[in-house]
């Protein structure tokens, strides 16, 4: 069966065969036969198109890498651990946002820390205006999964009334032009906080309220699978959440 991603992928970025082989130092025909007969390249080649293309090499290639290699790579993915939140640098939040080139992403309840920092607002506001993609998700706080949240963390409807805090707070933010919001009912394992393939995730422990729960620091590399799966969760979730009313 030929290689029909890798060929879309070569026509997505307006590459031939031939430009494709001169940049990798290999024979056209090569490449050819990675399309057309499906031949899967060496790891230093499979690495090397994958950057070429700006895609995953496990997209192009899905079966090449080994589950021992799978493994190894999404390790490589795990930056640093905080043991709660609390101990993340104020500032690493705002670096973390400063860098998304096209993606800014927030998975949370209410998050309400972020929406009190008016210099992350500010920079979700420029990055919007900037192109960018900022797509911001609540817990609706009328769900049974928020009581149920309120109710696991000790807090009650306190978890609830932090999500119409932070709305409010989101007042201005809600009408910029680039930032969509919407409310999700889902049971939150873990907060997500995305700026393109950099991820600050908060994991959420039973009876242990957000910033006194861990937080790991990922960047996605070719060949790991660790980014990918907290990627594939948040849009789902964002699929089966609703806008805002107001917005």
């Amino acid at each position: 069966m030929p290689n029909e991603r890798l060929r879309a992928a070569l026509l997505e970025q307006g590459l031939t065969i031939a430009t494709l082989a001169e940049s990798l130092d290999v024979d056209p025909k090569t490449v050819e036969r990675w399309i057309t007969k499906d031949r899967t390249p060496y790891r230093r080649h499979r690495y090397a198109v994958a950057s070429r293309l700006g895609v995953d090499e496990t997209f192009l290639w899905p079966d090449a890498l080994s589950n021992e290699q799978v493994t190894a790579a999404s390790s490589s993915e795990l930056v640093t651990i905080y043991p709660h939140r609390t101990s993340v640098p104020r500032d690493a939040w705002g670096r973390l946002f400063a860098t998304a080139k096209e993606e800014i992403g927030v998975l949370v309840y209410s998050g309400l820390f972020l929406s009190e920092d008016s210099g992350i607002q500010r920079t979700f506001a420029e990055k919007a205006a900037a192109g960018v993609r900022v797509r911001i998700l609540l817990g609706d706080p009328d769900s049974p999964q928020v009581a149920e949240r309120g109710d696991d963390e000790g807090v009650g409807d306190a978890q609830a009334a932090k999500i119409r805090n932070a709305l409010v707070l989101y007042k201005n933010l809600r009408r910029q032009d680039g930032v969509e919001f919407r409310f999700h009912r889902t049971v939150l394992y873990n907060s997500i906080y995305r700026a393109d393939d950099q991820l600050l995730v908060n994991t959420h422990v039973y009876g242990v309220t957000g910033p006194h729960a861990p937080v790991w620091h990922l960047r996605r590399i070719a060949g790991g699978d660790l980014v990918n799966t907290y990627i594939e969760s948040f849009e789902r979730v964002w699929e089966r959440a609703t806008p805002i009313p107001g917005n």
